[in-house]
């Protein structure tokens, strides 16, 4: 029992962590995966394993917050255009998956001798998959982006809004189809639509504002502070519409998508939900009640089967029927086939009406159990893909295409006068740019005229890697600030080593540096200006043109000379200095020894 003086949950936190430490890496070595060892400690630190977390219950608003990040970043990830490109996925493939596949498994239920009503819940809770689950595993794979991920992350959504619907059908089943019920269906769809439209208006026309006048400050905390606030203010309001918390951070995160600070509000956030992700990965593995599973494990084991069979099968064949080619249509099946968290919402409120909850107590375990074998099952699909890649049979169709949006070719960092030139170079040829500047008026201008350019600070890796860091060819560091630069340079040779780094040179010292440095390329502006200038100058005075090219030669034959005697004086003095902080030692050794 915690001691009564003892903070909330601190000794709640310290078992939690504790377990994540010792689970996750084991699950990781073992090679099943992080969210598998955050399921299997959930369970063996839960009410039916060791007991060292006794109520669920008090966890679990905080470990659903993990959800509400995550959904938070992968609206930063969607911008509204390319949100309404996955219209048809959405509310076509999306809607048919949840009605066919409910149809289908409430029908399984009815003829396994299930009272209607309890089989229509339990097959339509059972047709919602887990978002948490689905796009932790396509991240995981690096698939979110990909063509079958986007379609998957639209069935999602879909599930997602209709959590509304399907608990008003809960009302109406209960109720017997009354008036009252329908009435107050009604009423909620009209709450709901009005909660929407207060998160759009506030978040298209405030929430830059907002974020323009604390990047102003420097304040970098008070940017983490208000970008949880949006996001889980946002997620409340949607939970007292009766939507999920999740839909209402995702709403606030696409609203985001198109502002200057998107990259570092994703950066900032981002450790938040690693964690709050494990935590509510945890608690479900909490849930499962082991004396029932123990007691029903066949039933319970043929459920999953029945469940993961019926629902793959259907995605699949849906996939199909809407254009996907068959390995597309086969990605979306092993990642979408569990049931998901508001499943529980579902067989709760049914519960809570005066069901019978040792029912929904068993379907509740099917549903863990469908959790945990979700990405076996995607490991299986790999491996067997793998192995006829090994025995010469290609799979039927290519690799799924990335169409992220803002994947860039070059990183520009710094968008001043130099830095907005080399863009303008970059993206007349067509290639994929994106610049980031830590003057947050100057990145709000630039985006009003339509450039990719973020408020980021460039020492920072989180933000680098937001801003497509990894993926990019080459990074263009046109900052003025040779403190900045150099760490820069350190953090991009050390995290980001595919890419080549380009830099712009204060004066001659600054230049030496950079070969120092050892980076891909640097130039001087101000000499290359002073030597367009000079040559300018000779020829309105008439020399001829092949003087001018004898005296730009020189003059440059004369400044590289300069760079190497400064280098070399550099790297004299850096011994020297070396020297002498060795030599202390090497005294004291000699005195020993005498």
């Amino acid at each position: 029992m915690a001691n009564p003086t003892e903070p909330l949950f601190f000794s709640e936190a310290i078992v939690f962590l504790g377990a994540a430490v010792v689970a996750v890496p084991i699950a990781k070595r073992a090679g099943v995966g992080a969210i598998i060892g955050y399921l299997i400690a959930g369970i063996v630190i839960g009410p039916f394993g060791l007991g060292a977390i006794q109520s669920v219950e008090k966890i679990q608003p905080v470990a659903e917050l993990g959800v509400v990040l995550l959904l938070f970043v992968l609206g930063l990830e969607l911008n509204p255009n390319r949100l309404w490109r996955m219209k048809s996925d959405i509310f076509g493939l999306g809607t048919s998956q949840i009605l066919l596949t409910g149809f289908v498994l409430s029908g399984v239920m009815i003829l396994l001798g299930l009272p209607n009503t309890v089989a229509i819940i339990g097959g339509f809770g059972m047709a919602l998959s887990s978002t948490a689950f689905a796009v932790q595993i396509l991240k995981d794979r690096g698939d979110f982006s990909s063509v079958y991920g986007q379609r998957a992350f639209g069935i999602l959504l879909m599930q997602d809004i209709a959590i509304v619907p399907l608990l008003a059908m809960v009302d109406i089943l209960v109720s017997g189809g009354a008036t009252h019920a329908e009435s107050s269906a009604w009423n909620q769809i009209g709450i709901t639509v009005a909660a929407v439209l207060l998160v759009i208006v506030v978040g298209k026309y405030l929430l830059s504002h907002l974020f323009a006048i604390l990047a102003n400050t420097q304040a970098r905390e008070m940017m983490l502070a208000a970008a949880l606030l949006v996001a889980l203010g946002s997620a409340a309001l949607m939970h007292w519409a009766g939507l999920s918390m999740a839909l209402g951070s995702f709403l606030a995160g696409i609203m985001l998508a198109e502002s200057s600070y998107r990259h570092t509000l994703e950066a900032d956030i981002f450790p938040f939900r690693s964690l709050l992700m494990g935590l509510f990965f945890m608690t479900v593995g909490m849930t499962l009640n082991l004396p029932i599973t123990l007691a029903y494990l066949w039933q319970i084991i043929v459920g999953v089967i029945v469940v993961m069979g019926l629902k793959g099968l259907v995605l699949w064949l849906l996939a199909k029927m809407t254009g996907s080619p068959n390995a597309d249509a086969m990605r979306i099946a092993v990642t979408l086939p569990q049931a998901g968290e508001f499943t529980f919402v579902l067989f709760a409120a049914a519960t809570s009406t005066g069901f019978e909850s040792d029912l929904f107590t068993v379907m509740s375990a099917v549903v863990i159990l469908s959790m945990i074998m979700t990405p076996l099952v995607g490991k299986a699909y790999a491996a067997y893909i793998a192995r006829r890649t090994v025995t010469g049979e290609r799979e039927p169709d290519a690799a799924p295409e990335k169409f992220d949006d803002h994947a860039p070719q070059v990183l520009v960092v710094g968008f001043g006068r130099f830095g907005m030139v080399v863009a303008q170079m970059l993206m007349s040829n067509g290639l994929g740019v994106v610049a980031i500047d830590n003057n947050a008026r100057r990145a709000v201008q630039a985006r009003r005229l339509g450039l990719p350019v973020y408020y980021g600070d460039a020492t920072r890796e989180d933000v680098l890697r937001a801003a497509g860091a990894e993926d990019a060819l080459l990074i263009a560091l046109c900052v003025e600030n040779e403190q900045v630069m150099a760490h820069a340079i350190e953090l991009i040779k050390q995290c980001f080593p595919k890419a080549k780094i380009f830099c712009r040179a204060t004066d001659r010292a600054h230049a030496v540096q950079l070969a120092l440095s050892e980076v891909d390329y640097h130039i001087r502006e101000t000499f290359e200006s002073g030597i367009t200038f000079g040559r300018e100058a000779l020829d309105q005075l008439g020399i001829s043109t092949e003087r001018i090219v004898e005296i730009e030669t020189e003059v440059r034959q004369q400044d590289l000379e300069r760079v190497v005697l400064d280098s070399e004086s550099d790297a004299a003095k850096n011994s020297e200095k070396l020297k002498e902080t060795t030599a202390p030692d090497k005294s004291k050794k000699k005195s020993a020894v005498g």
